[in-house]
C-alpha cells in the first residue's frame, strides 16, 4: 500500500488512453488487465473489449510505455501509441485487416464445410473414400480458418486459464483427431469389435458458425472510433494567418499563441480565440446545440470547430491544439468510451467456470472407464471422452447470445431503430433514466414562424410582399423562417429601391421614398417607431412563452410583429408520458435559457431540467446520476451532446442530428421519435429474455447430456451414448436455440 501511495503522489504520474489490436472476447481484457497491473508503476489498468482500448494510470519514471506495450506483446496483444490521429490511424488499418482477414477466413470455412456436412448427413456409405475426402475438406477449415482457437487456447493455457476458445479448440481437436485416427487406421477399432466413427462434420460446422459470431461481432466494433474521427475532422487541416503584415497558409499545428488568423465566409474555426476585426454570425450549434448562429463582433470569443458564415472576420488565437474546448470534448469522449462496461459478455462469464468443469468430466470419465470399464477399457474410455467433449460442445451456448442479438438488431433495423452496439440491447431494458436534448430532440431544431399580429387592418397583402424582399436578402436564420412561411402563402416580393443590414438588429429598405425596417426592439427605439400597446402587450405574451419576437416597422409606426420558436416534435409530449409510466427518471438539458428551458419543459411534462448547460457539463451530469446507482440513457442529436452519448449507458441519437452524435451513440433513431426509445426499451426486454432462455435450454442440455455421454446409465441399463448421436444432440441444441430466437422476429414491441 505503501509504494502505491508512494507512486500516486509523484509528479510523474500519466493518465493515457491506448488503441489494443488482438483482442477477441471479453475474457481477453482479463488477461490483459491482470498481465499488466503487477508491473512496478501502474496505478490503475482498465481494458475496454467493446471498444478495443485500455486506460492506464502509471508512473512513467517507474515504468515506461514500452515495458507495458512489451509486457501486452508477449500475450498476443499490440497496445498502439502515438498522436490520436497517428494512433487511431494505425488501430483502424489493423482492425480493418483483421476484418478482411476474419471475412476471408469464414467464407473458406462455410464453402468447404457444406460439403463435409452433406456427405456425413446424407450420402455417409454411398461414396468411395468418404472418410479420405472428408478429411481432406476438413483440414484446411481446422489449420487455417480455425488456426486462431487453437492459438488463443495455447496462450490462455501458458497462462493457466480458459475462455470459450479453449473449448472449441478441444471440441474439435478431439473430433478431428479421433476422426483422424479412424479413417487411417480403422483397423485398430474394428479389431475391438467397435465401429470407428468419424466427426469431421462436427468440427468444420462449430468453426465455421463460432466465425459467423465472431465476424459479425468483429464488425460493430470496428465502428466504435468513427466518432473521435469525426471530431478530429472539424478543425481544418490548413489556415490563414497574417505573418509579417502578409497572409502565409499554414497547416493548423504550426499555429502558434498570438496570431492573427482570417476567416473566410464558410471557414471552421481552427482554435479559441477572440475577434480582433469585423463582423459575422457563427454557427456554434455543434457546441451550443442551438440552431441560430450567434453574432460575433469585435471582443468576443470564438470556439475551435465552429463554422464562420457570410462575413469576414480575424481572430486572435488564445487557446491552440490540446487547449481548446474542442480538444478537451475530445478527450472526455475518449475516457467515456474506454471506461470499463458495467456489463461483461455473459457466455464468456459462464464459460470460465462452465469450460474447466467440462474438461475435469471428461479426463475423470476417461479415468472411471480406464480403471472400471468393460474390455477393451481404453477402447471404451476414449470414445466417452470424445462423447462428453462432443456433447459438451459450446455450440449452443456460443450461439445462445449472438443469435438472439442477431434477431433483435434486425427488428430493431425494421421498425427504424438502429442498433451499432450489442451491448446497448443488452443494457437498454435496465435504463431507471432518460436524459433529453432540447433542441433537434424534443424540438425539431429548426426555427418556425409561430404568429404574425398585425396593428390595424392595413393592406396586409402588400406589406407581406414587402416583407418578404426585407427577408430574402438578409442572412439571417430567423429571416430564412420568415421567408419560407411567406413563401407558403404564395406571396411575391416587391422590387425595393435600397436594402441596409444593421449588424446586430435587422434589416430595412425603401420603396417610393418609405422606409421599412424588420429586425428586434433596439432597432425600432433606434429609429424611433412607435410600438402600439396591442403589439406591446401581444410582445410580452410572446416572449413569456419563448418565442423569438421580431417588429415590423413602416415609417414612425410598427405594424406588426412575427413570432419565430423552435416546434416541438409530433407526439413528443406523448412520448415522455409513456417513457415515464414505464418508472424511467425523464431529464432536459440545453444549452438555451432558463426562460426557454423551462417553457419547454413544462408543455412537455418534464420536471427536472437544466438550462445553459454546456458540452462537459452534460457529460458531467450523466457521470454524476451513474455514481448514484443509475442506469442513463441519453438521447441528442449534435455534437455538443457526444460526450453524453458516449459517457451514458445507453447513448440515442436522433436519425436527423450530426454524424459524430450517431457515431457517439449505440441506438440511432431513423425517424427522430422518442416513441421509438420506448420500443427500443421493449426490445431490448424481449431480446434479453430471449437470451436467457436460449441459455437456459443451452444449459439443461448439457446438465442432461453430459452425464449420459459420460456412462452414468451403463451400470444400470447397460446404454452407453454413441457419439454420433452425441454429435446429433449437440446439432438439435444449436437449432433449438437458433429457433427459440427467430421466436423475436414475431413479437410485438409497439
Amino acid at each position: 500500500m505503501e509504494t502505491t501511495k508512494e507512486v500516486k503522489n509523484t509528479s510523474s504520474t500519466r493518465n493515457e488512453i491506448y488503441k489494443v489490436s488482438g483482442m477477441t472476447c471479453a475474457s481477453c481484457a482479463i488477461s490483459l488487465e491482470s498481465n499488466l497491473k503487477p508491473l512496478k508503476g501502474i496505478i490503475q489498468v482498465s481494458v475496454n473489449y467493446p471498444n478495443q482500448s485500455i486506460a492506464v494510470e502509471f508512473n512513467e519514471a517507474i515504468v515506461s510505455k514500452e515495458i507495458i506495450q512489451k509486457t501486452a506483446k508477449d500475450i498476443g496483444y499490440e497496445i498502439i501509441t502515438g498522436e490520436n490521429t497517428e494512433a487511431q490511424e494505425t488501430f483502424n488499418s489493423n482492425e480493418e485487416k483483421r476484418l478482411k482477414t476474419l471475412k476471408s477466413k469464414l467464407i473458406f470455412a462455410a464453402i468447404f464445410s457444406v460439403p463435409v456436412f452433406c456427405i456425413a448427413m446424407f450420402f455417409m456409405g454411398k461414396i468411395p473414400y468418404e472418410n479420405w475426402i472428408m478429411m481432406a475438406l476438413s483440414i484446411p477449415v481446422l489449420f487455417w480458418s480455425g488456426s486462431e482457437f487453437f492459438t488463443i487456447a495455447w496462450k490462455r493455457l501458458k497462462h493457466f486459464s480458459s475462455n470459450m476458445d479453449t473449448l472449441v479448440a478441444l471440441s474439435t481437436g478431439v473430433a478431428f483427431s479421433f476422426s483422424v485416427f479412424n479413417t487411417v487406421y480403422p483397423q485398430f477399432f474394428l479389431s475391438k469389435g467397435v465401429t470407428p466413427h468419424v466427426y469431421f462434420e462436427s468440427a468444420v460446422v462449430i468453426i465455421t458458425l463460432i466465425l459467423l459470431g465472431r465476424f459479425l461481432e468483429e464488425r460493430a466494433k470496428s465502428k466504435t472510433s468513427s466518432a473521435i474521427k469525426k471530431l478530429m475532422g472539424l478543425t481544418p487541416k490548413q489556415v490563414t494567418v497574417i505573418r509579417n503584415g502578409e497572409e502565409q497558409i499554414i497547416a493548423n499545428k504550426e499555429i502558434i499563441k498570438g496570431d492573427l488568423i482570417v476567416l473566410k465566409p464558410g471557414d471552421k474555426v481552427p482554435v479559441d480565440g477572440k475577434v480582433k476585426r469585423g463582423e459575422s454570425f457563427i454557427d456554434e450549434s455543434m457546441i451550443s446545440g442551438e440552431p441560430i448562429p450567434v453574432f460575433k463582433k469585435k471582443g468576443d470569443a470564438v470556439i475551435a470547430g465552429t463554422i464562420n458564415q457570410k462575413g469576414s472576420l480575424r481572430i486572435f488565437a488564445q487557446k491552440i491544439g490540446d487547449e481548446t474546448l474542442l480538444s478537451h470534448i475530445i478527450k472526455l469522449v475518449q475516457q467515456a468510451q474506454s471506461s470499463k462496461p458495467a456489463i461483461q459478455k455473459l457466455v464468456d462469464k459462464i464459460a470460465g467456470i462452465f469450460i474447466p468443469i467440462v474438461i475435469g468430466i471428461a479426463l475423470l470419465t476417461f479415468a472411471v472407464w480406464y480403471v472400471f470399464g468393460p474390455n477393451p477399457p481404453f477402447s471404451y474410455a476414449l470414445l466417452s471422452l470424445i462423447t462428453v467433449l462432443i456433447i459438451a460442445c459450446p455450440c449452443a451456448l456460443g450461439l445462445a447470445t449472438p443469435t438472439a442479438l442477431m434477431v433483435g438488431i434486425g427488428k430493431g433495423a425494421e421498425q427504424g431503430i438502429l442498433i451499432k452496439d450489442a451491448q446497448a440491447l443488452e443494457t437498454a431494458y435496465k435504463i431507471d433514466t432518460l436524459i433529453l436534448d432540447k433542441t433537434g430532440t424534443i424540438t425539431e431544431g429548426k426555427p418556425k414562424v409561430t404568429d404574425i399580429i398585425w396593428n390595424e387592418n392595413n393592406n396586409h397583402e402588400e406589406l407581406k410582399s414587402i416583407l418578404l424582399e426585407i427577408e430574402s436578402q438578409s442572412e439571417h436564420p430567423i429571416a430564412e423562417a420568415i421567408v419560407q412561411n411567406l413563401k407558403q402563402e404564395n406571396i411575391s416580393a416587391i422590387q425595393s429601391q435600397s436594402f441596409e443590414s444593421i449588424t446586430g438588429m435587422g434589416a430595412k429598405i425603401t420603396i417610393d421614398n418609405v422606409t421599412y425596417l424588420v429586425g428586434n426592439e433596439n432597432l425600432m427605439y433606434e429609429n424611433k417607431v412607435i410600438i402600439s400597446e396591442k403589439l406591446k402587450i401581444s410582445a410580452q405574451e410572446l416572449t413569456a412563452e419563448a418565442k423569438t419576437v421580431v417588429y415590423f416597422g413602416k415609417a414612425n409606426k410598427a405594424v406588426a410583429i412575427i413570432a419565430v420558436a423552435d416546434q416541438l416534435k409530433e407526439r413528443t409530449t406523448e412520448a415522455i408520458k409513456q417513457i415515464q409510466q414505464m418508472g424511467i427518471e425523464v431529464y432536459m438539458l440545453t444549452g438555451d435559457n432558463e426562460k426557454t428551458a423551462s417553457e419547454i419543459a413544462h408543455k412537455v411534462g418534464i420536471k427536472h431540467f437544466k438550462a445553459n448547460v454546456m458540452p462537459a457539463d452534460k457529460g458531467k451530469f450523466v457521470k454524476e446520476l451513474q455514481l448514484k446507482g443509475k442506469v442513463v440513457a441519453m438521447a441528442g442529436d449534435g455534437i455538443n451532446d457526444s460526450l453524453a452519448l458516449a459517457q451514458s449507458n445507453v447513448g440515442i441519437a436522433m436519425g436527423s442530428g450530426t454524424d459524430i452524435a450517431m457515431e457517439s451513440a449505440s441506438i440511432t433513431l431513423i425517424h427522430s421519435d422518442l416513441t421509438q426509445i420506448v420500443k427500443a426499451i421493449k426490445l431490448s426486454k424481449a431480446t434479453m429474455k430471449t437470451i436467457k432462455q436460449n441459455l437456459f435450454w443451452a444449459f439443461i442440455y448439457n446438465i442432461i447430456a453430459i452425464p449420459v455421454a459420460a456412462g452414468i446409465f451403463y451400470p444400470m441399463f447397460g446404454f452407453l451414448l454413441n457419439p454420433m448421436i452425441a454429435g446429433a444432440a449437440m446439432s438439435m441444441s444449436s437449432i433449438s436455440v437458433v429457433t427459440n430466437s427467430l421466436r423475436l422476429k414475431k413479437q410485438s414491441i409497439n
